[in-house]
């Protein structure tokens, strides 16, 4: 049955003002399949009126780990249930808070892949969660921001540990053999691994180099943890379509990355979640960390941002007290570090819709996509925090989940 949403200011992901006193209607399908403003049809049974509220897309957060818990901070050891469990109830978390589209980054047992498909299957998995877009496991040199010991007796680990180009090879048709439909590589060092530093080098050109040509001959995007600047170059290189984090990010990289239209995800809250509440709770050697780079790895993305490179909408969610539900923080982060309010919304929208590759469905509320929106107080373009809203409505489909 086809419903009609009226009364409301609707924000499409693609103009920079709002349609007042808007109305669109959703198909059986979920799909928007007539727009406009002023009188709506008066042939719709359904009808729902959204009171003058504001409409806008729902967020795509192009960068989560579903199978972390951001207090507990326990990254070893992990068993396939503890992931499966923690993994539903934040991706609860995830669309109560507005994310009706994720990207998970790395999971162990590949649990990721397991509850996308899983979700698939109509009437037979009733949770309420996005929709997933599954990386599996990471790659990562031995001893790499990705060889963490996982399972009760540390029967496997994080990552597949890939040190040759051959490794990478065979780590990546595994992946597509198992359902992932992007690569997640570790290009450098990180944070969270307690053996290296964020501007380590770890996998290598040519390494990175075959993880692309193997991800894109299957039609796979490939998404490079990459801090370090030798890190970055070499993933930008290899032609990656993001770097995630992008803390030592140099001039060259942004005119290279602008030019290629290779994206950049900051994922600014997860450094700023550690600086604003680890101290005395997190290993020494987070905070060290943290502390040495947050500062120029802000002003790093500001440049980044200003100079014209597309950035993407992802949070790292799951990292130390980096809550999935406070993932819309890091639109104001993004404001307050060099983009309009608009470029934060299309940053979680389009951008992040195209990112993926799902922008011909999703990332926008324009004819012939899925009604994925949320219904909010107040204005997000006058102020973006106005996504934070706790008690926000939420949508996927046309069917309200919150």
């Amino acid at each position: 049955m086809d419903k009609l949403f009226f009364n409301c200011n609707l924000f499409d992901g693609t103009n920079t003002t709002l349609f007042k006193d808007a109305w669109f209607v959703v198909n059986s399908k979920g799909r928007i399949s007539n727009y406009g403003t002023s009188e709506p049809p008066h042939n719709i049974v359904k009808k729902i009126d959204l009171n003058g509220k504001y409409v806008m897309p729902g967020l795509i957060n192009a960068h989560t780990h579903i199978m972390m818990n951001p207090i507990t901070n326990k990254t070893e050891y992990l068993t396939e249930t503890e992931i499966t469990v923690q993994a539903l109830h934040n991706l609860e978390l995830l669309l109560k808070s507005g994310q009706t589209y994720i990207r998970d980054c790395g999971c162990a047992f590949n649990v990721d892949i397991q509850l996308a498909r899983l979700s698939q299957n109509n009437g037979l998995f009733n949770f309420k969660i996005p929709e997933i877009m599954p990386s599996g496991r990471p790659l990562s040199m031995t001893g790499g921001h990705g060889d963490f010991t996982e399972g009760i007796d540390g029967c496997s680990t994080w990552g597949y540990l890939t040190d040759s180009p051959n490794e990478v090879r065979k780590a990546v048709r595994n992946a597509f053999k198992l359902g992932a439909k992007n690569i997640k590589v570790m290009a450098t060092g990180g944070v969270m691994s307690a053996t290296d530093q964020i501007d380590d080098t770890e996998l290598s050109l040519e390494e990175l180099k075959m993880a692309v040509t193997e991800a894109h001959s299957k039609h796979m995007t490939v998404a490079a943890h990459a801090e370090g600047g030798v890190g970055i170059h070499n993933a930008v290189m290899a032609g990656v379509d993001s770097i995630e984090h992008g803390s030592y990010i140099s001039d060259e990289d942004i005119t290279i990355m602008k030019k290629q239209g290779t994206f950049l995800v900051p994922t600014l809250i997860a450094a700023w979640t550690i600086a604003e509440y680890g101290e005395g709770k997190l290993p020494q050697y987070m905070l060290d960390k943290t502390k040495a780079f947050i500062e120029e790895y802000f002003k790093n993305i500001e440049k980044a941002i200003k100079n014209g490179v597309k950035f993407a909408f992802g949070t790292d969610a799951g990292t130390p007290f980096n809550k999935f539900e406070e993932a819309p923080y890091e639109l104001q982060l993004l404001v307050q570090n060099g983009a309009t309010n608009f470029q934060a919304l299309q940053a979680a929208g389009k951008l992040s819709s195209e990112l993926l590759g799902i922008d011909a469905d999703y990332g926008t509320l324009e004819l012939g996509k899925f009604a994925d929106f949320l219904v909010l107080d107040d204005n997000p373009l006058i102020d973006v925090k106005a996504v934070q809203q706790n008690n926000k409505q939420v949508y996927k489909k046309g069917h309200r989940m919150f």
